[in-house]
């Protein structure tokens, strides 16, 4: 269907004007860039999108960012570094799934390291994550700003699991991987319908909570099950809906 074809994201576009400005020289190394609100209302785009564009300049290295001051011009050039690329012969679902693909591999390993290397924040910073996919599956109200919501918490739950490993490269792949993708697949699966949206975020909540308590009695093998169920099923789900999408 033409919809599902590839086309350039508003996160792809915001990325491009951004390091149009930068190569200009309207925003020069060492200055602060715009803060989300300020591109929010500059693009008319949503957080989740500004976030996108950030993750994927502060993995290309054009970008640095300060924990709740900002984020920062580091150089005029993009330096070449792991990154996913608006590509013309790719349509949105097929990057979804290749990303879940991606995670499995990645997260099967991390999720071991972080069941023997947790601490007790760490489980606390997954636990509140949890409760917060409670409170939107709880709430009734299952808007674009709903979900973006519970794809924000799932994001901050698996970021935990990464932070827990204390290997500082699956943290920063996770959060440019994370922030570009996961909430991207999430809103995505919400459009493609295929059974009640409640009924879906209390699948997630419960896989994510087998994830919790092997990672709390720190049981690696379960732990690695569990995520590899997670992910792989989450793709496989999408494929279904995908597929039904595009029949129906």
């Amino acid at each position: 269907m033409q919809s599902m074809r590839r086309r350039e994201t508003l996160s792809g576009k915001l990325i491009r004007t951004i390091s149009d400005r930068i190569a200009a020289g309207q925003y020069q190394v060492g200055d602060r860039l715009p803060s989300e609100q300020e591109m929010i209302e500059e693009f008319g785009v949503s957080r989740t999108v500004v976030r996108e564009a950030i993750a994927n300049l502060k993995a290309g290295g054009s970008v640095s960012t300060v924990q709740g001051v900002g984020a920062f011009v580091m150089q005029q050039e993009k330096k070449t570094a792991f990154q996913i690329e608006e590509t013309a012969n790719l349509t949105v679902a097929q990057e979804m799934i290749g990303v879940l693909e991606l995670r499995v591999a990645l997260e099967t390993e991390a999720v071991a390291l972080a069941a023997q290397r947790r601490t007790d924040a760490n489980l606390a910073t997954m636990k509140a994550a949890l409760e917060d996919m409670r409170y939107v599956a709880s709430s009734g109200e299952y808007t674009a700003e709903a979900g973006e919501k519970a794809a924000q918490a799932d994001i901050a739950f698996h970021r935990a699991i990464a932070e827990a490993t204390g290997n500082s490269h699956f943290l920063r792949l996770f959060n440019y991987l994370g922030e570009y993708m996961v909430s991207r697949s999430r809103m995505e699966t919400f459009k493609f319908g295929g059974g009640p949206v409640r009924e879906y975020l209390e699948r997630t909540i419960a896989e994510h909570e087998r994830i919790y308590q092997a990672i709390e009695v720190q049981d690696t093998d379960t732990a690695r099950a569990a995520v590899r169920l997670h992910l792989a099923g989450s793709r496989d789900r999408l494929q279904r809906r995908i597929a039904k999408y595009a029949t129906g």
